[in-house]
């Protein structure tokens, strides 16, 4: 009975500690780790119950029903420490999530020992290898179970040291996690080498009993608490959306998630079915009669995977009619890290361009602010997670919102820490600026009055300047500071050489919806702006149209049907992108194009034209597009129109069409 007594506190201990990861319901989204760690903590807890019942068993081992009972009892006690060790080792690897070779064989080496294990257990049934009961039926060890013991303490060394490996090369809180795991190991290894030594002590539950109380307060205990960070994290980034969807990629169901009592007015629904077929009537019914159209093309499938090609995210603006009233709303789209899923998040914009309006109209030469980040976290360089009563906080990188934050560094005083950031890097005209606003006194009384306070200075590495923009925000539970870093030197510096600004509508109806390139609205907008300075005399810097023309595209849509056509067409598109990288090409018609050519374009424009003359060439073999082209320069005195230059241009392509043809003869 005192040998039952281990089991069965093992067993309560266990219950209570790990009730929350043994809970399981249809809505259980665990990852694959926490999955196979459940599966071993009830594969443990059924071995606390053998191991209980062994221990009143082996006291009524000398009655035929006793004897029997017990040595079932023994069997099922091997065959649970097996289950034990497979699960715990798909756990380990799971956890470390490295799929290697190494993990692999540790894999495939653990199922073959358990096979072995379970056959030398059948063996035993007919001939005693692992365990067998003398004369007194007293409990007897035998060889097998020796090597059975070894085998997995082997084992369990092996994946202690692997798990101590990956442990070396992680970083931040996973180092810490992944050691406790080895730690783990190594504790079964110490009662396993015990339990070898005294066969008739429950070392082995005494031994998990201590492995999975190391694990419920070094992993499992230290990524709630880690997660509860992520999650107000989250939640604060969230709260700049109306509404946030979830949406699976190929079935179309979906969660919405609303934050604004505005946007909840509409009653759109929370979850359902078929994102597309609803999001496309909803937009129907909600978005500004103008926008419509435009509105019910962007939701479906193919349209959001094809945005999505080659590209994290994409945005795009329309009118919602809130209330009655016309307000604009951003939409960004992105995959998540499973590629199964779509996230949406919406966001109203109407303040924002209202506001930009009245400042161009008041201050016509300024900088025009184009997009803001098209996620919520992916283009941060660094979060800062401050506590704002003692400015303690802890700093994430940020590979995905949706996925993993990951720990950069932890510090005891933010504001003061930052002074000494600031006076080291950051541009000495903006210094100023920064120490006011990394001030506790000053962000919390700045909060009280809004949502947001954003600031954008220069950080400079070694002699370079580069804006960046600080975001900072109160967390959902009012005791932390959100403050997001976001390099913007790019955004800033394309904004400053645009000269109008961005407007979606405007932008798409001069975009060509099947290839991407300009469309010929937008050529012939350009061919006008540059017919006003030849007329003016303004034109002074040297161009050069290139007009192209695939050919072969009528056979193809009456042989292999129009969507091969078209996919003929955008292969021809993004041939022309590649080579003409720095120019405008616009398609002018169905299957032709033209490029302008200006700057280092024009100045390499004989090399430009020759790589995709060879281009040509090596499709003629390979069954690329097959692209005919001609150049004209602009004569300046000569030239009074820019159709002239066209022509000449189109005259040259006709001749380089005739000769392709001959050349595929």
């Amino acid at each position: 009975m005192v040998y039952s007594s281990a089991g069965l506190v093992a067993l309560i201990v266990n219950l209570i500690i790990n009730k929350d990861v043994l809970k399981k319901n249809k809505d259980d989204n665990a990852t694959e780790s926490a999955k196979r760690y459940r599966a071993f903590l009830v594969a443990v807890m059924l071995y606390y119950i053998s191991d209980v019942l062994w221990g009143i068993l082996y006291e009524f081992r000398h009655t035929p029903t006793g004897f029997s009972l017990i040595y079932a009892d023994t069997a099922v006690y091997f065959v649970l420490m097996v289950i034990i060790m497979v699960l715990w080792i798909r756990y380990v690897i799971a956890y470390l999530n490295k799929k290697r070779m190494r993990s692999i064989a540790l894999f495939h080496a653990t199922h073959f020992i358990a096979v072995c294990a379970v056959a030398l257990l059948f063996v035993n049934f007919f001939k005693p290898v692992i365990f067998s009961f003398d004369a007194n039926r007293n409990y007897v060890a035998e060889p097998g179970r020796y090597i059975a013991l070894y085998l997995q303490l082997t084992l369990y060394l092996v994946i202690s040291m692997y798990a101590f490996i990956v442990s070396l090369r992680s970083r931040g809180r996973d180092k810490f996690r992944y050691r406790a795991v080895c730690a783990t190991c190594l504790v079964l290894v110490l009662f396993l080498i015990l339990q070898l030594a005294d066969p008739m002590l429950p070392y082995y539950a005494l031994g998990c009993l201590v492995a999975t109380c190391v694990i419920h307060t070094f992993v499992e205990a230290d990524e709630r608490k880690e997660n509860e960070v992520y999650d107000n994290i989250a939640t604060g980034l969230a709260e700049d959306y109306e509404a946030m969807y979830y949406i699976d990629i190929e079935t179309g169901e979906y969660r919405e998630f609303s934050t604004s009592k505005e946007y909840d007015s509409m009653n759109v629904p929370m979850q359902g079915k078929d994102f597309y077929k609803e999001t496309q009537e909803n937009a129907a019914i909600y978005a500004h009669p103008d926008d419509r159209e435009f509105a019910v093309s962007l939701y479906s499938k193919e349209t959001m995977l094809s945005n999505l090609e080659g590209r994290n995210s994409y945005s795009y603006k329309y009118r919602i009619m809130v209330g009655g009233q016309p307000r604009y709303f951003r939409f960004t789209i992105m995959l998540s890290p499973d590629k199964k899923h779509f996230v949406l998040c919406e966001k109203d914009m109407d303040d924002e361009i209202t506001a930009e309006t009245a400042r161009q109209e008041s201050q016509k030469k300024h900088i025009t602010f184009g997009q803001i980040a098209e996620s919520l976290a992916s283009n941060y360089d660094v979060i800062y997670y401050v506590d704002a009563s003692d400015g303690s906080y802890t700093s994430f990188t940020s590979r995905n919102i949706y996925g993993q934050l990951e720990v950069r560094e932890e510090g005891n005083d933010f504001f003061s820490e930052s002074r000494d950031y600031i006076s080291r890097i950051v541009h000495e005209d903006d210094r100023d600026r920064m120490y006011e606003t990394l001030n506790r006194d000053f962000i919390i009384s700045a909060l009280d009055r809004r949502k947001q306070h954003d600031i954008i200075y220069r950080f400079v590495y070694e002699g370079d300047a580069q804006y960046f923009r600080m975001s900072i925000r109160m967390s959902s539970d009012a005791a932390h500071i959100i403050i997001t870093v976001e390099n913007i030197d790019d955004q800033i510096r394309k904004e400053r050489e645009q000269l109008s600004a961005l407007n979606t509508e405007k932008e798409l109806a001069r975009r060509d919806e099947l290839t991407g390139t300009k469309n010929k609205t937008a050529y012939t907008e350009l061919e006008r702006s540059v017919q006003a300075d030849i007329d003016s005399g303004d034109q002074k810097e040297p161009f050069a149209i290139v007009v192209c023309d695939t050919n072969n595209l009528k056979y193809i849509n009456d042989t292999k049907g129009h969507k091969a056509g078209d996919e003929y067409i955008r292969a021809s598109a993004k041939l022309l992108c590649d080579i003409f990288a720095h120019s405008p090409v616009f398609r002018v018609g169905g299957d032709e194009f033209v490029v302008f050519l200006r700057g280092d374009d024009f100045a390499a424009r004989e090399e430009l034209m020759e790589e995709l003359r060879c281009r040509v060439l090596e499709n003629l073999v390979d069954d690329g597009p097959i692209i005919a082209c001609g150049l004209s320069e602009y004569e300046a005195g000569a030239d009074k129109d820019v159709s002239a230059v066209f022509a000449r241009a189109d005259r040259k392509m006709y001749e380089n069409k005739q000769q392709l043809k001959a050349d595929r003869i």
